[in-house]
């Protein structure tokens, strides 16, 4: 008997697969996604009119992916053994990313240099590059972009609220639970709630209790939605209301997670006060403010909500984020594909943002001689 076979523990590895169970393997990967690309063909030339061919809808399409990706599990095992198996763990997570992310992308690139307006009887057209420079010369849409630069920087300020707020419910102070709690309550309301309860009860400018005492203190005509500087503001205030809690809160588990002995140490070093918190709180509580800032920049990217409750862009577009400027391209002017070229260029944009602030953190926290 070989050491292989009384080997109980021996596993099927890519050494002990034949050339026919590969051909087996990769037949099964591309036969399926011959078919796959076939249905698409045949699904796409009968929605244009170039075949006689009718379908009521995409579902054979539906039927041929979720074949492929069945194949495509079979020819894992086929071709690499166990490993194979171990793949299949991690194939239905990517066939899910691939489905419901890269799919939709590459979809949404043909639907941006295509003209395509809902209102209109024409349909979706090909137009090039004609969506490019519409954009390039569209003063609204640059306005957007600008308007997301100052909301974006306003989370310097919003970041020391909830880091000043966090040192004061990480210290010993009386009722600390109570206002924990209280703290955390905007957190909970949607921001959908906090632009009607604050932006259209609160500031409305004839009833609103806000609105009367800026009366009774001497402004005869409180408006805070006509001014565009004033209007920016109550935008950055009312966001920020609702989301520096949830930086609070982050910067909060960062500074209990502090161990005393270095914080007593420092004390016993004379580094108490002011200097404690420069040279031995804030270095140890970089990592989890980098975090705080990144997941607030993420959601500050998204501001809508506020804005389409509140002003809808106003006045004059003052107001308007890129995300409910490309809301309303929908929406008002139904230009689907104007739309979703502003919303890819944006998302380019993110991308590109997000790479250098990580970037730039990550040179800064770690340099290199």
């Amino acid at each position: 008997m070989s050491a292989e076979e009384g080997d109980l523990l021996h596993v099927v590895t890519d050494d002990n697969i034949g050339p026919g169970r590969k051909r087996l393997g990769h037949l099964l990967i591309w036969g399926s996604f011959g078919l796959l690309v076939a249905v698409f063909a045949v699904l796409s030339l009968a929605q244009a009119g170039r075949i006689g061919l009718e379908f009521g809808n995409w579902r054979p399409a539906l039927y041929a992916a979720l074949f492929w990706g069945i194949c495509l599990g079979i020819a894992q095992v086929v071709l690499h053994g166990e490993q194979g198996k171990r793949t299949l763990f991690i194939l239905p997570a990517a066939l899910f990313v691939i489905a419901m992310v890269i799919f939709p992308l590459i979809f949404a690139l043909g639907i941006a240099f295509s003209n395509w307006n809902l209102s209109s009887l024409e349909g979706r057209s090909f137009n090039g590059f004609d969506n490019v420079v519409q954009m390039w010369n569209d003063p609204f849409y640059w306005n957007a972009l600008t308007n997301m630069v100052w909301y974006t920087l306003a989370i310097i300020v919003e970041y020391v609220i909830a880091l000043g707020l966090a040192l004061i419910l990480a210290s010993e102070i009386k009722a600390r639970k109570f206002f924990r709690v209280a703290f955390l309550l905007p957190l909970m309301l949607s921001p959908v709630a906090v632009s009607w309860m604050i932006g259209k009860s609160m500031l409305e400018g004839r009833f609103g209790p806000i609105a009367r005492l800026a009366r009774w203190l001497g402004w005869d005509r409180p408006a805070f939605f006509s001014d565009p500087e004033i209007a920016r503001a109550m935008i950055m205030i009312m966001d920020a209301w609702t989301f520096i809690p949830f930086m609070m809160i982050m910067l909060l588990a960062g500074l209990q997670a502090i161990p005393r002995d270095v914080q007593e140490a420092a004390r016993v070093d004379g580094a108490s006060g002011w200097r404690g918190f420069w040279e031995v709180t804030f270095p140890l509580m970089l990592p989890v403010s980098i975090t705080a800032i990144l997941i607030r920049i993420i959601f500050k990217l998204k501001l809508a909500d506020i804005i389409i409750n509140v002003t809808s862009g106003g006045p004059g577009g003052a107001t308007d984020s890129v995300t409910s400027f490309i809301f309303r391209e929908y929406r008002d002017r139904s230009n689907v594909g104007y739309g979703t070229l502003l919303a890819i260029v944006y998302l380019v944009l993110i991308v590109i943002s997000i790479t250098i602030f990580m970037k730039l953190v990550d040179r800064w926290m770690n340099p290199r001689y």
